[in-house]
């Protein structure tokens, strides 16, 4: 480092010359200072006052001044005896120059400059001053070439940087800073002699601020190609020194630093170059075979980091105590985290010898890498403890996982002792530890076959692995049976691995698996999801070998449900819908499937089957999963729906028919979970249709429903017309939830036939008596089909229609109920594209909370505005559904809801909080918690209220409430205390969970405010304890322990 220039008690010379100098830089007279001018330097320099030196500066910007006057002004103090007053006169120059370095002229910018690199000679206590003044010049885009490389080396040669403080350390590295960005090419012109000098600015710096940057500057050193010369080892070691990192930011840091920040900028550093290669790998070897956790991990992700840059010539010599220090870490560490990181650089390190070429009389370095590797680690796989097998197969897989070479290499080698160990072992655990490792190397093969289709590794060893795996899945052990079909799936991915003779042995294992029993049910989903996994690459097996026998399985539980058999027939026949559905993942086999499905629920309806709703539903949910499906192939998805949309219809319709001879099924597909189930599927069979494919399909659907044509319907002689809006029977009235599935599910932009026809029948089936089921759907379906239509004339007509049919069924006593419903839809339609009438609506809405029929209801009618509905007025089924349309009702309504509140008489009080409560409930916390303390005291009340829905959805809301906002909670503490406490003891087992769980998430408060309550909290959840129900025992257990640890040392 440049020694510290001897301090000088008499001031450099400055020469009147500056002013004229400066003067004539500008063409001007050097014009005498203003008076307050003199003032405001003269209160700045003797007077010690800040403020003069942001006023001067506001002058100058203003053209009030100029530089010129300011430097004229300051004469006397630049060239006073006394160090102190030299420095405020420099000081307050570079003040100004700070903030008005862009008014500042090339020749003006010359002679400062000058002026500044001289001062630098002067009494240490002006050095801070003139190196702020230098970094303002560093800023001035005027800067003449030359005058860069000129400032730093006044800088190297006269100041020692690391005896400063902080903050002018920080501007030194500044200065450099700004001069790399804008004068890079001048200070390459240094060569290395910038280098050096920056090597002893950098050298000793402690402050992580000033690192930060320091760091940023050797990186663009580095990476932007400036000259290092001989001085490689150097700047290695004036960086190396603070590796690992060790620093922990002091509390309440304004500076915001932390020791990951650190961290990252010094790896950038160190990984940026190869050339320090020969320096950084002894000692990230030496730093991971050290004893300190937070170095292991910091050298290991270093070397990840440097293999991105590194070579084969780097890395050769130090490839064998890499590799022991890997080994070693991953075969002993106690630390996952550790072990991660050495796997990853393992990966790392043999990805990057995999990407050197080698030349023809090159050593192969990555060949002999990888046989290092697999003589450490080979011998403890056939060890009789396979005590180190885990830990020999992740480092196995992480080599083999860098490159394709390296895979074919390891595979070749390993997967030959594995087969060899499995069939040695006989316990089913062992081979099943075993088998997971196979399943290891195979996935990795697979990763890479894509790449190198060239070479097929496994086909040598595919009779062995297929023989394998069959013996797998016939093991009665579930979890080998479970590792054996993932097998089976990674497997057939590959092609030409499984021989026709194999699909056919698999695909009747997978059969066998599909109907275990319950306790095997883990077993019986993979073999489903491999099913249809493999379908999807091999539909010609599963067409021919699997769908036959569940067409015959099906017959045969057509049958057993004929005779009443037990409950394990209809298990099966449960699963073998559940095949069906799984296995339809091909086009050309859900043309084989869904005839199948079809066929099934029509014979069901056409026998004397005795057949329960959960029998219907069952097909109607593999009908359901087969569309979605579909939904992945335009082509698939209209053949599901000209299939299975008629077939529906037509056996709803019969069912709907008067028929002479009593048939159980019929009436069971017009019960309402049979109809929900069959929505459901015309649902999703719907959404995805192209414009022109659901044009055709409502051309002959609306029609049905409104004319009674059943022209498009399969075997569709039925005794008497379907009419469900002219006078049609009950049954006929329900099926219009049909209908509300297909149109509301359908695009925009459908034009959907004799629409005004439709929206007057809906309107007025929604107010019809004797059946909520048919009026609550049609109320849907028109609030559905509202919320999809344009803006417009025809818009305002139906819900001018709507509204006084509301009024009207209102007014009546008759048809409140269903008038009620229907206001609620209609809102709901209109409040979820913010249409404007949606606020009159809700006013209405809330008026009814104060009525002694319906104030209920209109309670719970919040949680539907607020909640997402799964038939219609969703986004999937192409509803108008605006963001954050709950923020938005909430930000309008909850006001006059509590407004309403405070106004409304004693006995409907609990109807404001009940709907206050599912607006809150339903809202987004970050949204909520401004408002919470205004909200606190009502949402308190509502847990004294005595509904069950209130206590629910108010809790339900308080949970996480009291985690996100635990300082405005902790003034309520003893009201939520004993609340929660009381409600624990609630008749409603879903009161007292929730109960529970808010006095477990009550711990979260500051522990000196629950403390006074602990003994009283672990008294009264002792009674929970014995709750004859299980699950409320196992929360009162949860919430009573974190209890009793509160105030405990490490809790």
């Amino acid at each position: 480092c440049a020694e510290r220039p001897v301090p000088r008690h008499s001031p450099l010379p400055l020469p009147r010359s500056l002013v004229r100098v400066m003067a004539a830089a500008a063409d001007l007279e050097a014009v005498a200072p203003t008076g307050a001018l003199w003032g405001l330097v003269h209160d700045f320099v003797m007077g010690q006052q800040e403020g003069p030196a942001d006023q001067v500066a506001a002058d100058v910007k203003s053209g009030s001044y100029t530089v010129l006057q300011v430097v004229e002004a300051l004469g006397s103090s630049l060239e006073n005896p006394e160090p102190r007053t030299r420095e405020r006169g420099i000081q307050l120059l570079s003040q100004v120059l700070l903030q008005c370095h862009s008014l500042l002229l090339e020749k003006e910018v010359v002679h400062l400059i000058l002026f500044y690199e001289n001062r630098l000679k002067d009494h240490h206590l002006v050095i801070p001053s003139v190196l702020r003044g230098l970094r303002a010049l560093s800023l001035c885009v005027t800067l003449p070439p030359g005058l860069a490389v000129s400032v730093l080396k006044a800088i190297f040669q006269e100041v020692h940087v690391q005896s400063l403080p902080q903050v002018d350390r920080h501007t030194v590295y500044s200065i450099i800073t700004n001069f790399m960005r804008t004068r890079e090419e001048e200070l390459k012109g240094l060569g290395a002699d910038f280098t050096f000098g920056f090597i002893q600015v950098m050298d000793g710096e402690k402050d992580p601020r000033n690192l930060l940057v320091a760091f940023r500057i050797v990186h663009d050193l580095i990476s932007r190609d400036y000259s290092l010369g001989p001085f490689v080892e150097e700047l290695f070691e004036v960086t190396s020194c603070y590796f690992p990192i060790d620093f922990t930011p002091p509390p309440n840091d304004p500076h915001g630093i932390q020791r990951d920040d650190l961290i990252l900028s010094l790896r950038a550093v160190l990984a940026s170059t190869p050339r320090f290669a020969e320096f950084l790998l002894p000692l990230l070897i030496e730093k991971v075979d050290s004893e300190i956790l937070s170095a292991k991990l910091d050298s290991l992700q270093t070397l990840n980091a440097c293999c991105a840059v590194y070579g084969q010539k780097e890395l050769k010599d130090f490839l064998p105590s890499l590799w022991a220090s890997i080994r070693r870490e991953v075969f002993q560490t106690a630390s996952e985290r550790v072990e991660a990181e050495g796997l990853a650089a393992l990966h790392s390190l043999t990805a990057c010898l995999s990407r050197s070429v080698l030349r023809a009389d090159a050593e192969d370095v990555l060949d002999f890498f990888l046989s290092n590797i697999l003589q450490d680690c080979r011998h403890h796989l056939c060890e009789p403890d396979m005590k180190l097998v885990w830990p020999s197969a992740k480092l196995l897989q992480a080599a083999a996982g860098a490159s394709a070479r390296a895979c074919h290499h390891i595979t070749s080698n390993v997967l030959p002792l594995l087969l060899e160990q499995f069939h040695k072992h006989s316990q089913s655990n062992q081979r099943r530890t075993i088998l997971e490792m196979i399943l290891g190397f195979l996935k990795l093969q697979q990763k890479w076959s894509s790449e190198d289709k060239g070479e097929r590794p496994l086909s040598a060893f595919k009779d062995q692995l297929c023989s394998l795996v069959f013996t797998a899945l016939t093991d009665p052990n579930t979890q080998l049976q479970l590792v054996g079909i993932r097998t089976l799936t990674v497997l057939g991915a590959q092609p030409d691995l499984l021989s026709p003779g194999d699909l056919e042995l698999a695909v009747g294992h997978l059969y066998r698996l599909s109907f275990l029993e319950e306790d095997a049910q883990s077993c019986r989903v993979a073999a489903l999801e491999a099913s249809g996994t493999l379908a999807t690459l091999y539909p010609v097996a599963f067409s021919s070998h699997l769908v036959p026998k569940l067409a015959e399985e099906l017959c045969m539980g057509e049958s057993d449900l004929a005779r009443e058999d037990g409950s394990t027939k209809r298990s099966r026949h449960l699963r073998c819908l559940q095949a069906l559905s799984a296995v339809s993942t091909h086009p050309s086999i859900v043309k084989e499937t869904l005839p199948l499905l079809l066929q099934h629920l029509c014979q069901m309806n056409k026998g004397n089957v005795v057949a329960e709703p959960s029998e219907v539903i069952a097909v109607c949910q593999s009908l359901q999963r087969v569309a979605e499906k579909c939904q992945l192939d335009p082509e698939s998805c209209w053949y599901f729906h000209q299939t299975a949309i008629p077939c529906l219809l037509a056996l709803a319709v019969q069912a709907s028919m008067p028929e002479k001879e009593h048939s159980v099924m019929r009436k069971v597909l017009l019960e309402d979970e049979v109809l929900a189930a069959m929505v459901s599927v015309i649902g999703t069979a719907t959404t995805h249709l192209s414009p022109d494919l659901a044009a055709q399909s409502v051309a002959c659907i609306v029609p049905l429903f409104l004319d009674g044509n059943i022209s498009f319907l399969p075997e569709n002689s039925f005794p008497c017309r379907f009419q469900p809006f002219q006078d049609g029977s009950s049954g006929q009235r329900r099926l219009v939830a049909l209908l509300m599935a297909f149109v509301c599910s359908l695009p925009r932009n459908v034009e959907i036939p004799q629409l005004n026809q439709l929206m007057r029948e809906l309107l007025e089936l929604s107010c019809c008596q004797g059946c909520p089921f048919s009026s609550t759907a049609a109320a849907k379906c028109f609030a559905g089909l509202l919320n999809k239509h344009p803006a417009g004339q025809q818009l305002d007509e139906f819900l001018q229609l709507a509204v006084d049919k509301v009024e009207a069924g209102l007014g009546s006593g008759a048809h409140r109920s269903q008038a009620f419903t229907l206001l609620l839809w209609v809102t709901k339609a209109l409040v979820l594209r913010y249409h404007p009438l949606s606020s009159c609506l809700t006013d209405r809405l809330m008026g009814l909370l104060s009525d002694s029929e319906l104030g209920p209801k209109a309670a719970d009618g919040f949680s539907l505005l607020m909640s997402d509905c799964t038939d219609v007025l969703t986004r999937a089924g192409h509803a108008d559904v605006r963001i954050m349309f709950r923020q938005r009702f909430f930000t309008d309504n909850v006001p006059a809801l509590v407004q309403g509140f405070h106004a409304a008489p004693q006995d409907v009080k609990p109807n404001y909080l009940k709907g206050l409560s599912h607006v809150l409930n339903r809202l987004p916390k970050p949204v909520l918690l401004p408002e919470l303390p205004t909200l606190l005291s009502l949402l308190l009340e509502a847990l004294s209220c005595p509904d069950c829905v209130v206590q629910l959805s108010t809790l339900s809301c308080l949970q996480p409430l009291l985690q996100e906002a635990p300082q405005v909670m902790s003034l309520h503490v003893d009201t939520l205390v004993t609340k929660f406490l009381n409600l624990s003891s609630s008749p409603s087992m879903a009161v007292r969970i929730a109960a529970l769980q808010c006095m477990h998430a009550l711990t979260r408060l500051p522990t000196p405010v629950l403390l006074p309550y602990k003994p009283q909290v672990i008294r009264a959840l002792a009674k929970p304890l014995d709750d004859k129900k299980r699950l409320v025992r196992k929360e009162a257990v949860s919430a009573r322990g974190e209890w009793f640890l509160l105030g405990s040392p490490g809790s």
